[in-house]
């Protein structure tokens, strides 16, 4: 039997719902960040990334990169296996240490990827908790989704940061365990969860609290620990997990808890104790980053500045951008094919990188360009990217903000007040 064709039809229903999604082979210039090169069709071409997460450039820091490169040096490129085959590294033992202290936590535990800490931890944490049900924010990243499912038990979905629905699921699961799985910064929309309200509730009704504050580590908080602590209520967190591959500059993620929490996980969740470990110096990079971005200031005022003047920017022109209260800065588009041919427009002829957002990662209707500014974005960029997208939305005959009626918040799944118990499958 001939099954290439199984895999050739899947690859056709994408391009026919033009979703089938292009990669640009893109080389980063350390040096000169956000710029790059761009390995096109017709040769190499220098662009600028302006979706990059990397939102503070903390990946071409000179204390980070210094720090990798000499402990490359020191223990050699990889991690020779597991932590349970080959060990601790002592510097991963620092970085949980950096980590744990950064969130005011008894101890953190360092995975591969973020999306791992997720899918891992969350369901590692439920299992372990008899009858427990999850109760979960609609728009929660595919990570802490896979995590829920992963788990087998019950979950109650809330919509998107309602406060009385989340109340409503409460009430119905009654005395049984519950878990509480939440995002600080949403990063397609932008937006920001109520996280005091979320732990008024679940103090309540005895819920615990799983925050990911990957979209806000580094970047919001005195310490850059994410919003929870600018907001002060760090504390009332349960667990907090984040990710080293974004503000931080690195790769990696991790969740931070009280000390018998984190050691369950350790202790029990196969995708911690079954994969190979962070190298050496990939975690003496992170922890050089978690350490400067302790101390300073001076990025995340340096990102606010320049996000505010990309707003501006898209405002005064105009443009469809969603109001958002964070760094993150959503360009409507409304269309799979037109957003496609927006990205690509930008590339090819103005030297601009945003990747367009589609379906799945966002619902049908709602596709955008997501837009990143850093503190390494200067005015003249800015201004190029507002006359590039002005030209743009001329050429493709997009709609500007005062047409464009809809946006993500009208178009999301209703879910509705949900009854304990639920079936275990769906999103």
């Amino acid at each position: 039997m001939n099954y290439d064709h199984f895999f050739a039809d899947a690859i056709d229903a994408l391009r026919k719902e033009r979703r089938y999604r292009t990669f640009a082979e893109i080389e980063r210039d350390g040096r000169h960040f956000p710029r790059a090169v761009w390995h096109s069709p017709g040769g190499p071409r220098d662009i600028v990334v302006w979706c990059s997460n990397d939102y503070l450039g903390m990946g071409a820091h000179p204390k980070v990169v210094e720090a990798m490169c000499q402990t490359a040096q020191a223990r050699g490129a990889g991690a020779g296996g597991t932590r349970n085959i080959s060990g601790n590294s002592h510097e991963i033992v620092m970085l949980e240490r950096e980590l744990a202290d950064l969130h005011g936590k008894e101890q953190g535990l360092v995975f591969t990827s973020g999306y791992i800490s997720n899918a891992t931890g969350i369901s590692t944490i439920v299992k372990l908790i008899p009858d427990c049900v999850v109760i979960s924010d609609e728009l929660n990243h595919n990570s802490m989704i896979e995590g829920v499912r992963q788990s087998g038990r019950q979950k109650a979905i809330f919509r998107h940061n309602d406060l009385d629905h989340l109340e409503e699921l409460l009430k119905a699961a009654g005395d049984r365990p519950k878990l509480v799985a939440f995002e600080s910064v949403y990063s397609m929309d932008g937006d920001i969860a109520p996280i005091a309200g979320i732990c008024d509730l679940a103090e309540r009704y005895g819920a615990m609290t799983y925050l990911d504050e990957v979209h806000a580590v580094g970047m919001y908080g005195p310490r850059g620990a994410g919003v929870a602590e600018r907001d002060g209520v760090m504390d009332r967190v349960d667990i907090i997990e984040g990710t080293l591959g974004k503000a931080f500059g690195v790769v990696g993620g991790y969740i931070t808890g009280k000390r018998v929490v984190i050691d369950a996980v350790r202790s029990y969740a196969p995708g911690f104790i079954f994969t190979t470990a962070l190298p050496p110096a990939v975690a003496a990079a992170a922890t050089a980053s978690v350490r400067h971005l302790k101390g300073s200031q001076k990025e995340r005022d340096g990102q606010k500045a320049q996000v505010a003047k990309v707003k501006a920017a898209l405002a005064a022109a105009g443009l469809p951008q969603m109001e958002t209260p964070t760094h993150i800065v959503p360009v409507m588009v409304g269309d799979a094919k037109a957003c496609k041919m927006a990205s690509d427009l930008l590339l090819a002829e103005y030297g601009i990188y945003i990747q367009p957002i589609n379906y799945p990662t966002v619902p049908r209707g709602t596709e955008r360009l997501r837009i990143t500014p850093t503190p390494f974005h200067d005015d003249a960029l800015i201004a190029h990217l507002a006359a590039a997208l002005s030209d743009v939305w001329e050429r493709l005959e997009l709609p500007y903000a005062d047409r464009v009626a809809a946006t993500t918040a009208s178009r999301r799944i209703a879910v509705g007040p949900a009854p304990i118990p639920l079936p275990v499958a769906g999103g």
